[in-house]
């Protein structure tokens, strides 16, 4: 009997990563995005991650990126004057990848999913979809949702798996740095957001939740 396909809060955010009083940071309903209201958010998360030990900063930024190099050099940078220097920072981490860096990066992934309530058939479409890209590229499908009400996930996935299926290796690694790229900016602000609402966290706690691969 064939199981039940994949289905939960959609992954490219790091709230899927995060203690359960972390989630929503990206979603609209619970509050301002720090990547969609022109930079005028709160600061305290950034001040606390700035002031996070080296330990667990790293750790945090794990979740952001699987690549070590990448959380070493944003974390190395601290402490960001406002959140627009820490996407900057982090953007300069992301185009300077190496591909072994990349290809650690991309071990960590996991491929998006659709929000809880999707049809069944959308469900199985993509799970296949997904499988065939795997088996192709060697690891998840990555793409940035930010943005992308749940209604048209489930057309915007597909779409996009079949379109990048077409490319050659070399180009798909490209288009897959660069969507890594994006999603991470989205976990950085998840990761501001939820420590604007937290009185701290310790790199052990971090590590409970990090990502697997």
């Amino acid at each position: 009997m064939a199981g039940h396909p994949r289905h939960a809060t959609r992954s490219p955010t790091l709230s899927s990563h995060l203690p359960a009083q972390a989630r929503g940071g990206s979603d609209p309903s619970h509050g301002s995005h720090p990547l969609h209201d022109d930079g005028r958010f709160d600061g305290t998360g950034l001040a606390r991650f700035n002031a996070l030990s080296p330990e667990a900063a790293h750790s945090a930024l794990l979740h952001c990126c699987g690549s070590r190099r990448w959380a070493h050099r944003v974390a190395a940078h601290r402490p960001y004057p406002d959140f627009g220097a820490l996407l900057a920072a982090a953007d300069e981490a992301s185009y300077d990848l190496s591909q072994g860096d990349l290809s650690e990066a991309l071990a960590g992934e996991f491929p998006p999913e659709l929000e809880h309530g999707a049809a069944y058939a959308a469900l199985l479409a993509l799970d296949a979809a997904h499988g065939e890209y795997e088996r192709t590229f060697g690891h998840a499908f990555v793409i940035c949702l930010d943005g992308t009400t749940p209604a048209e996930q489930a057309d915007q996935l597909l779409a996009a798996i079949r379109r990048r299926m077409e490319l050659d290796v070399d180009e798909e690694r490209a288009i897959s740095a660069d969507e890594l790229r994006r999603v991470a900016q989205v976990r950085l602000a998840d990761l501001t957001h939820w420590l604007t609402s937290t009185d701290g966290v310790s790199a052990a706690e971090f590590g409970l939740f990090a990502p697997v691969g």
